[in-house]
C-alpha cells in the first residue's frame, strides 16, 4: 500500500459519509440548473423526468463509483488502473492512463467553479454592506463579471480556505459538510417560506406540480433530465470514487448511495421553490442562468422586508453549497497525485492546486472567458469521463470483483437485477448523453 493511501482516514460514521458526499453533489447544478432547466423544459414533465433519472443513476451508477473507490482503496487513477487491470493485468496501465482524463475533468470544473463561488462570496459581502440592496443589480453584475481580475481577493479566498479545510484529508471534510450542509439546507427552507407569501408565487407552484403529460413526448425533456440527473450526482468517473475511497468496508454503498440521491434531490427541489415562484411572482425569467443568482433574485430580495437579511441567509448557503463541491473536486486530484506519486507530501500537493487554481483562475474572471471554458469542460472533457467510468466499471471490471464489493456490508442483496440495469440501461444513458453532448455541443 502506498504511503498516499496510508494517510487516509475513514468517515467516522455513514450519515458524515453521506453528508460529505451531498455536499460534493449540491451545487450550482442544483441552485441554477435544476430550477432553470425546470423552467424552461416542461415544469412537471421535466421534474418526473429527472425523478426516473435520480432514481436510476442513484441507485447503479453513484453506488458502482462508491464501490470502486473502496475496492481500489484510492481514487481515479488507481481505481480506472485496478479496474482494467483485474480483467487482464497487461491493461492495468491502460487504465491508469485513461483516469487522466476525467481526472482532468475535475480540476478544470474546479477552474472555473472557483471563479462562481468568487462572485457568491462578493455578493455575500455586499449583501452584509449593503451595497447590493440599493444597487442596479444588472449593472452591479457586470460591473466585476466583464472584467479581468475583478474578484481577485474574493478568489483567493475562496480557494486558500477551501484548501486549508482539506488538510485534515476526510476527517475535516467530513466535520466542515457536517455544518455546511444542514445550515444549507435550513437556510433555503427559510427562502422557501419567505417566498411562498410573495403575491403570485401560487402560479410558480402551478406550473411546478401541474401535470403536462403531453410534454413527456418531448425526448428534450428527457434528455435535459437525463443530463441534469447524471450531472447533479456529480457522477463524473472521478470525483464520488475518491469518497468510496474512504469508505468502511462495512458500509452498504448501495444505500449510501441513495441517501445521497434522495438529499441531492431535496435540495434542488428546495432551491426550485425558492427560484421559480419568485421568478412568476415578479415576472422574470426562470431559465437566466447563472443571472438567477446575482441578478434576479438580488432584485427580488430588494422589494420585500428584510430582503437584505434574506440575502445575506442566500448567499451564506450559495457559499457552503461552492465550498464543499469545490473541496471534492481537490480531494479528487489531491488524492490520486498522492496515490501516483507517493513521495509527494500532502500539504505540498495542497498548496501546488492551490497555486495552479488561482494561477489559472485569475485570468478567466470575466464571464465570457469562464462560461466558454466551463461549456467545454461540459461537452467535453466530463461527459467522455463520465462514459469511460460507467463502461470500465460494467463492461471491463469483471462483474465477480464489482459485484463481491457491492454486497460487502450489504443489508440486502441487490441481485443480477442491479448489474444487468448498470450494464444495459445505465452505461447506454452515458453513451447518449456523451454523443448529445459531442454531436450538438450541448453543456449539461
Amino acid at each position: 500500500m502506498c504511503k498516499g493511501v496510508e494517510r487516509k482516514k475513514h468517515f467516522s460514521s455513514s450519515w458524515g459519509f453521506v453528508l460529505a458526499a451531498v455536499g460534493s453533489a449540491v451545487g450550482m447544478a442544483n441552485v441554477w440548473g435544476f430550477p432553470a432547466k425546470m423552467g424552461s423544459y416542461g415544469g412537471s414533465a421535466f421534474l418526473i423526468a429527472y425523478l426516473v433519472f435520480i432514481a436510476l443513476f442513484g441507485t447503479v451508477g453513484l453506488s458502482a463509483e462508491y464501490a470502486v473507490g473502496r475496492r481500489a482503496k484510492t481514487g481515479t487513477l488507481g481505481s480506472y488502473r485496478m479496474a482494467w487491470g483485474k480483467r487482464d493485468p497487461k491493461l492495468g496501465q491502460a487504465g491508469g492512463l485513461l483516469g487522466w482524463l476525467p481526472l482532468a475533468g475535475s480540476m478544470c470544473i474546479a477552474l472555473g467553479y472557483a471563479v462562481i463561488i468568487a462572485y457568491v462570496l462578493k455578493a455575500f459581502v455586499n449583501s452584509v454592506s449593503g451595497a447590493l440592496m440599493t444597487a442596479d443589480t444588472s449593472a452591479w453584475f457586470e460591473s466585476f463579471s466583464l472584467a479581468d481580475y475583478s474578484v481577485i481577493p474574493f478568489h483567493a479566498i475562496v480557494v486558500v480556505g477551501t484548501l486549508l479545510t482539506l488538510l485534515l484529508g476526510a476527517n475535516s471534510i467530513e466535520k466542515t459538510n457536517k455544518v455546511m450542509m444542514p445550515l444549507f439546507f435550513i437556510i433555503f427552507v427559510i427562502l422557501a417560506v419567505r417566498v411562498a407569501f410573495l403575491p403570485g408565487a401560487m402560479e410558480g407552484y402551478r406550473y411546478m406540480f401541474t401535470p403536462r403529460w403531453q410534454e413527456l413526448l418531448d425526448p428534450m425533456v428527457w434528455i435535459w433530465a437525463m443530463g441534469q440527473a447524471f450531472f447533479s450526482l456529480s457522477i463524473t468517473g472521478s470525483g464520488m470514487i475518491v469518497y468510496g475511497a474512504y469508505l468502511d468496508k462495512n458500509e452498504d454503498v448501495v444505500a449510501l448511495a441513495k441517501r445521497t440521491a434522495l438529499f441531492d434531490t431535496i435540495a434542488a427541489m428546495v432551491a426550485a421553490l425558492v427560484i421559480i415562484p419568485a421568478c412568476f411572482a415578479y415576472g422574470l425569467d426562470v431559465g437566466a442562468g447563472p443571472s438567477l443568482l446575482f441578478v434576479t433574485l438580488p432584485r427580488i430580495l430588494q422589494d420585500i422586508p428584510l430582503g437584505q437579511v434574506f440575502a445575506i441567509i442566500l448567499y451564506t448557503a450559495m457559499v457552503f453549497a461552492g465550498v464543499s463541491s469545490l473541496q471534492n473536486m481537490f480531494e479528487a486530484v489531491g488524492e490520486s497525485l498522492l496515490h501516483r506519486f507517493p513521495k509527494l507530501d500532502r500539504r505540498m500537493m495542497l498548496v501546488i492546486l492551490c497555486v495552479v487554481c488561482l494561477g489559472i483562475g485569475v485570468h478567466m474572471e470575466p464571464i465570457f472567458k469562464w462560461g466558454p471554458w466551463m461549456d467545454i469542460v461540459s461537452i467535453y472533457i466530463i461527459p467522455i469521463g463520465a462514459t469511460l467510468g460507467a463502461a470500465s466499471w460494467f463492461w471491463i471490471m469483471p462483474k465477480g470483483e464489482l459485484m463481491d464489493e457491492i454486497a460487502r456490508g450489504a443489508k440486502k442483496s441487490v441481485g443480477k437485477v442491479w448489474y444487468s440495469v448498470g450494464r444495459y440501461v445505465y452505461v447506454p444513458c452515458a453513451v447518449i448523453l456523451c454523443l448529445v453532448a459531442l454531436l450538438l455541443k450541448v453543456a449539461f
